[in-house]
């Protein structure tokens, strides 16, 4: 997808972010994924507060808005005390109404790149425990699981159980 651009988010986009995460929600909900994410669950107040303390990046063709993620540049919650040597990947989205199979790992690069732009060592993520698919797909995007992390609390929801994922940056495709 040559024309794939992605920029961070700004506050215009906040209103898109939240249509995303709730599209997103809905399709997991149709596939069977439920424990996950709700229609409803995260406002513009959760995407504006993380583009304070993090990065919110956008994937459009054209005018499509193909998909977001946060970046976030510590996360205690799930990984506990950590010295500045990753980045963390959480909310990886896609728009399911027009972006075409493969987008997931287009953005997941993408974040990737910037990650290791930034000179972090480590690109990671979490993931619902018991998604046994959503697991999978990150493990076949070559992250390897090195932990579990339990009750870890939720914006807009009761604390889950995570699977903790990591790449290195040096096997981050260009």
């Amino acid at each position: 997808m040559n024309d794939l651009h992605v920029r961070l988010a700004e506050d215009t986009d906040l209103a898109t972010l939240v249509r995303l995460r709730d599209d997103a929600a809905r399709w997991m909900l149709a596939q069977g994924i439920t424990g996950q994410w709700q229609p409803g669950q995260l406002d513009e107040d959760h995407f504006r507060k993380v583009m304070t303390t993090g990065e919110v990046w956008l994937a459009t063709v054209g005018s499509r808005v193909l998909g977001a993620w946060e970046l976030w540049w510590e996360d205690e919650e799930a990984w506990g005390p950590q010295p500045p040597v990753a980045g963390y990947v959480h909310r990886l989205m896609v728009n399911r109404s027009c972006a075409r199979p493969g987008t997931g790992r287009l953005l997941l690069r993408a974040a990737e790149r910037r990650i290791a732009a930034a000179g972090r060592e480590f690109v990671r993520l979490d993931c619902l425990a018991g998604n046994a698919r959503l697991n999978a797909y990150y493990v076949a995007a070559g992250y390897r699981v090195v932990g579990y992390k339990a009750g870890k609390p939720q914006p807009g929801g009761a604390p889950k159980s995570f699977t903790l994922l990591e790449k290195n940056c040096g096997l981050v495709e260009g």
